[in-house]
């Protein structure tokens, strides 16, 4: 059952919504439809969550780990809809190129700490810059939509500069999350989020001694 009662409304108040917040004129487009889509599933006037539009943007794709991949733009106008919606946001970032299970409990403790995790990740140059010229083992692509996939994680935006403080800036969580080896060192939009807070990756556990391992036992 289809009810259109309001519809329109809709469309006018979410189209202008994503034009003011910096969404260009096709997305903007796409998210009023999705708010649209959803009120006219409900009888007689409605508002709409960000929730539900995420649900009814999800159920459209084939594989709804993509629809949790965003790019800056799309994640600030998430972000801002968060807060005004009460929800804690907690940001992490990392390169997070061979998924472990140290990246899994870290991820898992982070999301704790709030109702929603967004997880910055290093794009494929910027890891290259930072870790060297045979890394990154995976493409940005397919490290995003592993991360996505991950029951912990809600969403997950690449960043092109070296550092995410820009995208810390356009997200401005609540909590910052780092690892425990950044105890006794500025962290990088510490400034920004309200708390920060150290956890543990996993003792032993790291993408580059993995690296090492699978080298010393088959070169």
């Amino acid at each position: 059952m289809y009810d259109v009662t309001g519809a329109g409304d809709t469309v006018i108040a979410s189209l202008g919504f994503a034009l003011s917040s910096g969404y260009e004129i096709d997305k903007a487009i796409k998210f009023a439809n999705l708010c649209a889509g959803v009120v006219v599933g409900k009888i007689g006037s409605a508002t709409v969550s960000l929730d539900e539009v995420i649900a009814y943007e999800s159920s459209l794709h084939q594989s709804s780990s993509i629809s949790h991949i965003k790019n800056q733009n799309e994640i600030g106008i998430l972000s801002q809809t968060l807060r005004a919606e009460g929800k804690k946001i907690v940001f992490t970032n990392g390169c997070f190129d061979i998924l472990h299970v140290g990246h899994v409990k870290y991820l898992e403790e982070a999301k704790s700490y709030g109702d929603v995790l967004i997880v910055g990740l290093n794009s494929d140059a910027s890891v290259k810059r930072l870790k060297g010229k045979t890394r990154p083992i995976n493409t940005q692509e397919d490290r995003a939509f592993l991360l996505a996939s991950l029951e912990a994680v809600d969403y997950v935006v690449g960043f092109t500069d070296d550092t995410p403080y820009s995208l810390i800036k356009t997200v401005q969580p609540h909590i910052l999350v780092k690892g425990g080896d950044y105890k006794g060192k500025e962290v990088v939009g510490q400034d920004i989020a309200d708390e920060l807070r150290l956890t543990n990756f996993g003792e032993g556990i790291s993408t580059t001694k993995i690296i090492e391992r699978i080298q010393n036992e088959h070169c």
